[in-house]
């Protein structure tokens, strides 16, 4: 075996630290041997003896393979990923975690559809709230 062969094989071997971190919790952390995301340039691939990176994530799936070689899914809402060193973190709103890709589909679907569900509700009322506030300045006006 070449020197250099050695080198992939110890490098393959060697594993990463990610972590996957939700506004309420830490979602995920765990070893990784690779890691692949999508950013607004494009899809991209890390390894552990890659340069630190820093991304702006778009939503999206984000695989990585474990230690045991299985590879694994999480979809996630627009994010940040940095690598610093043998450490992947991953800050992001919303994330789901499935391996298999239509299972993870449905649940994206229904947990990504109730949020927008929320959100609808949350402007309806600021919406309300606006409009009911700029009546109340145009009765104030009136009455000086």
């Amino acid at each position: 075996m070449t020197s250099s062969q050695s080198e992939m094989r110890s490098e393959m071997r060697s594993e990463m630290r990610l972590k996957v971190v939700l506004p309420t919790k830490i979602m995920l952390e765990t070893g990784a041997l690779k890691v692949i995301a999508e950013a607004e340039n494009g899809m991209f691939c890390l390894l552990p003896r890659h340069l630190d990176f820093v991304a702006t994530l778009i939503p999206s799936l984000l695989s990585f393979v474990s230690p045991q070689g299985q590879e694994e899914f999480l979809a996630i809402d627009q994010g940040i990923l940095i690598k610093h060193g043998d450490r992947v973190t991953v800050a992001t709103q919303h994330a789901v975690k499935g391996g298999d890709l239509g299972i993870l589909r449905q649940t994206v679907e229904q947990q990504f559809r109730l949020i927008d569900e929320r959100e609808t509700t949350a402007r309806s009322v600021l919406a309300k709230l606006e409009v009911s506030t700029i009546r109340r300045f145009i009765e104030l006006g009136e009455y000086l």
